[in-house]
């Protein structure tokens, strides 16, 4: 293995297409379900709460999976974990394309974030030990793209395909794409990917894992449900366990530590105030980025009557925008000012943004999407300037030797925030929208957004200027 660290594994850029492929085929999936809403409430008479589900379960799955998968990946070796995430992602996609009704959707739904969750852990380690030293920021640099690409393609594929209607598919043609791309990259993957010793000596923390799910799904089901249920007195105590098994959670941790034992993830990092407003930071940006695009999706189509295909093309602008905004950060911005400042003009671009689809999002008796555009294009903008450093500006709050723990608690709270995002943002709009005020409910998601970034620009405000590495 040192020879590959000083030399580079000679299919190592094979290596990082198979781990982009696989990164942009999650991303397809946390994407490419948001033009499905109608059809599956025609199809599969789906209701509101059940959409969130579908959309808000696979990230709630993934991103409560995500540390345990990357213990798994120590243990039993990256290759031999991508490899069983990927094979399993795959076959669980055909189950979600064959499933009979909304219920078994949702449970494959969980189970193909579960299974995302074992495969993604594992790329940054394969391309580590793939890559020199010298070689790294051009692997890492790839990244960025890609998440571009996925962000773009997701749902004007997915509006596609289910217009298209091949084989008179639907919405199942949305989960079949994954079929050919699984398959190719699992040969290849097999083939290629650089095989490592699995270290026997790390032991898996199951009660932290069983902490870290519970309390997630503590945290996003009354959210979810609340609205259905009339916000009954067990849905607030059921947030409020969640935060107790949280900080269970923490403390296990730093006695397991201290003790001796090997914690899922490193407790030290979390004495890093920085760091831990870091993690605020993060999940509050990330709540809001998912939650208000993907009700502009839903307002297209219910508000609007928009097709999945014309739905889908609605999140172009925003697409081009984070494109323009993540190049003028990537390439210079967050070097000259710092990831700090960089991060608040992002949240105060977003801003503008918002106030502009306030503007334009009431004129509905003629509404056209070309009202929106701007908009869009500015928000996604503001979204590129932060989605960028935002990886960056948070680690380096934490040692280098903390660095693996700490880049797992954020992917974690990334998608766990995404789908709490989900559950507050579809519960706001379905509320006007069953009373046929569709625009309402996009103005009040507006409102929930235009608070989480403003709290966003404050508790940002905590990090370092500059990146320390």
């Amino acid at each position: 293995m040192s020879n590959i660290v000083e030399a580079g594994y000679k299919h190592r850029w094979l290596v990082l297409t198979v781990v982009l492929v696989a990164e942009i085929m999650d991303l397809f999936d946390a994407t490419i379900v948001n033009v499905a809403g109608p059809t599956l409430a025609q199809k599969l008479a789906a209701s509101n709460t059940d959409l969130q589900w579908v959309i808000g379960g696979y990230a709630l799955a993934l991103g409560s999976g995500l540390i345990l998968g990357g213990r798994l990946g120590d243990r039993f070796g990256r290759r031999n974990m991508f490899l069983f995430g990927l094979a399993g992602f795959t076959l669980v996609s055909l189950l979600c394309a064959i499933a009979p009704n909304i219920e078994s959707l949702i449970v494959f739904r969980f189970v193909q974030g579960f299974l995302g969750a074992m495969l993604l852990p594992q790329g940054f380690g394969l391309i580590r030990e793939s890559f020199p030293p010298k070689e790294f920021g051009k692997a890492f640099a790839a990244y960025g793209p890609a998440f571009g690409l996925g962000g773009i393609l997701g749902p004007v594929i997915g509006g596609f395909l289910i217009e298209a209607n091949i084989f008179d598919l639907g919405w199942r043609a949305v989960f079949l794409v994954n079929l050919p791309i699984g398959i190719v990259s699992y040969v290849l993957a097999a083939k290629y990917l650089p095989k490592n010793v699995p270290d026997k000596s790390v032991k898996i923390d199951l009660l932290g894992s069983f902490l870290v799910i519970l309390a997630s799904g503590m945290l996003v089901y009354p959210l979810i449900k609340g609205q259905e249920a009339g916000w009954p007195l067990w849905t607030f105590l059921m947030l409020g366990g969640s935060v107790a098994v949280f900080v269970l959670f923490a403390w296990l941790e730093r006695v397991t530590e201290a003790r001796g034992g090997t914690p899922l993830i490193d407790a030290s990092i979390f004495k890093k105030r920085a760091y831990t407003f870091g993690i605020a930071s993060l999940g509050l940006y990330f709540a809001g980025f998912t939650g208000v695009y993907l009700i502009l999706t839903l307002f297209l189509q219910f508000g609007e009557n928009f097709t999945s295909a014309e739905a889908g093309l609605g999140n172009i602008p925003i697409a081009l925008g984070s494109a323009i905004g993540g190049t003028i950060s990537g390439a210079f911005l967050a070097d000259k000012i710092g990831g700090r400042f960089t991060l608040q003009i992002g949240a105060v671009i977003q801003l503008i943004g918002l106030g502009l689809m306030w503007v334009a999002v009431p004129s509905v008796d003629n509404f056209s999407i070309w009202q929106l555009v701007p908009a869009l294009v500015i928000s996604g903008i503001g979204t590129g300037l932060i989605a960028a450093p935002i990886f960056d500006t948070v680690l380096s709050t934490v040692d280098s030797r903390q660095s693996g723990s700490a880049s797992g608690v954020l992917s974690a709270v990334q998608s766990v925030s995404s789908s709490v995002g989900v559950a507050i943002f579809g519960t706001v709009f379905f509320n006007f929208l069953v009373l046929g005020q569709a625009d309402a409910g996009f103005r009040n998601a507006l409102i929930v957004q235009f608070v989480l970034l403003v709290l966003f620009a404050i508790v940002s405000s905590v990090l370092p200027k500059r990146s320390s590495h």
